[in-house]
């Protein structure tokens, strides 16, 4: 894979842009131009929309990262000629006709569902019980709180069930880093989803938010990745 000129961050759900608070820094200092995408959560469909925007607007080639739900994003918006490669932290990778909502449901149990408060409209909280041992339990109680105020609500059946139609893993190279302590996203499940893709796996014993609670390790492998 050629050296990339861009990475950009994409974010999972009950988040924003700012998760990527603590790799941006260590990214910039080692000299790579690097910006988080902001995604409304919505629909799978809005959400590439704006990851494609942001593709579009940067210089190529460019190395996608997505953590969580952010995976399906850059799954799906992966397919931009622009792309070099793709980076998964603790990230949903569906295949044709899944996504991260199946996905989740289909793999072994975690605590997450039980922890999750649904709204009128299909839009999914975290609760502050969810963000501590679902979540983040690797944070402070400070950086958990933080968090629990911040978060992005997210789209059940538009943006966690939206499906996945061509998997830019398929052809794209690609990376991801595994939490073994995730009780969000089974790491049995990312073991499944980073062995069908093929993808250069790096272990990291941290929970849902490795970008938080190990940034270096996450920083160092998107660098890898960067060539």
């Amino acid at each position: 894979m050629a050296q990339v000129s861009t990475i950009l961050l994409a974010h999972g759900a009950w988040a924003n842009a700012s998760a990527w608070a603590k790799v941006l820094p260590l990214l910039q200092e080692a000299g790579a131009s690097a910006i988080a995408v902001s995604l409304p959560l919505i629909s799978l469909e809005a959400d590439v929309a704006a990851l494609t925007r942001a593709i579009s607007l940067a210089d190529g080639p460019v190395l996608l990262v997505g953590h969580s739900y952010g995976g399906a994003v850059i799954t799906q918006g992966g397919n931009d000629a622009k792309v070099a490669g793709l980076v998964y932290i603790n990230g949903f990778g569906p295949d044709a006709g899944e996504s991260a909502g199946t996905l989740g449901a289909g793999g072994p149990p975690t605590s997450l569902p039980e922890n999750l408060q649904p709204d009128a409209h299909g839009f999914l909280k975290l609760t502050r019980r969810g963000v501590e041992v679902s979540f983040a339990q690797d944070l402070t109680p400070a950086e958990q709180a933080l968090i629990f105020a911040t978060q992005g609500p997210v789209s059940g059946p538009f943006a966690l069930g939206g499906e996945i139609e061509t998997p830019a893993w398929k052809t794209k190279p690609s990376w991801y880093l595994r939490g073994t302590d995730d009780h969000a996203i089974h790491p049995e499940l990312q073991t499944m989803m980073a062995k069908r893709m093929d993808a250069t796996t790096v272990d990291v014993a941290s929970s849902h938010v490795p970008m938080l609670s190990h940034p270096r390790v996450v920083a160092d492998l998107i660098l890898k990745a960067a060539g």
